[in-house]
């Protein structure tokens, strides 16, 4: 029987060859994780090998790697308990895994798609999707091991995934719908923060009324440039860049310039 993949997550650790992970199976509620590695850059692939049991790894945004070389992996189950969040970690990226508990109820807060983001003093935040209308923000001073209660943050959240990155000045930037219209994915904001407390918008990369833009992901390369990829109205994907140095910042929910699109 053919199986839908789902959530495709590449990171490329500080050593070692460049990792996918993914998802396989039925529904959110029944898959497993599987992750593929390849040693020339992406040219050619490795045959999948599924996670031991219970490990979802990354769910839908990319690991960081700590100091000590860990894979911290933001992750979350959707199943009868509800969307719960919970973190993984690997140190050898193959069969050894470590992972938390859930860090809510799935009920007060229904959260899901976490990203990891460093804060001053190596402290880290996730941030993501909920149902709440709001997303969702949790702490850690331990290096992922133990993490703060889950509370939402005062940006809005219309279920819809999210992704943020921590830029090399310190700076915090998230991809978001600035709405908590559930079912409505547009607009597509960038948002930066200083201290992951206080966000100010950015740039706004679609305001289209009556269209879906979505599912984000961004990173910030080498040359300090940053990358952001999102589904635009479920028939394309789209890729924008944006110069850090170039961000213009205004009060949350603010309408800043929109950049040109790759």
């Amino acid at each position: 029987m053919r199986l839908p993949c789902w959530n495709p997550v590449l990171f490329q650790p500080q050593n070692g060859p460049l990792l996918l992970f993914y998802k396989v199976g039925l529904s959110p509620g029944s898959w497993w994780g599987m992750l593929k590695t390849s040693t020339d850059g992406g040219k050619t692939w490795s045959i999948g090998r599924r996670l031991p049991d219970k490990i979802l790894g990354p769910i839908k945004n990319k690991p960081i790697q700590l100091a000590d070389g860990t894979l911290l992996c933001p992750s979350s189950a959707e199943g009868k308990d509800g969307w719960r969040v919970h973190f993984e970690s690997t140190t050898d990226f193959e069969m050894t895994w470590d992972s938390t508990d859930p860090l809510n109820d799935g009920i007060k807060i229904s959260a899901i798609q976490p990203s990891i983001l460093t804060l001053a003093k190596g402290e880290l935040m996730a941030i993501g999707r909920t149902r709440q209308e709001r997303l969702f923000e949790i702490h850690s001073v331990d290096a992922g091991k133990t993490w703060s209660q889950m509370k939402l943050t005062d940006l809005p959240n219309p279920n819809s995934g999210t992704d943020a990155v921590t830029l090399k000045d310190g700076r915090q930037l998230l991809v978001y719908n600035h709405t908590p219209k559930d079912g409505q994915r547009t607009p597509l904001n960038v948002a930066v923060s200083l201290d992951g407390a206080h966000w100010n918008s950015a740039y706004v990369l679609e305001d289209q009324p009556r269209a879906e833009f979505s599912y984000p992901a961004v990173i910030q390369t080498k040359d300090g440039l940053i990358h952001i990829t999102y589904t635009w109205k479920r028939k394309r994907i789209k890729h924008v860049v944006l110069d850090p140095a170039k961000l213009e910042l205004k009060p949350p929910g603010a309408t800043p310039r929109q950049p040109k699109g790759n």
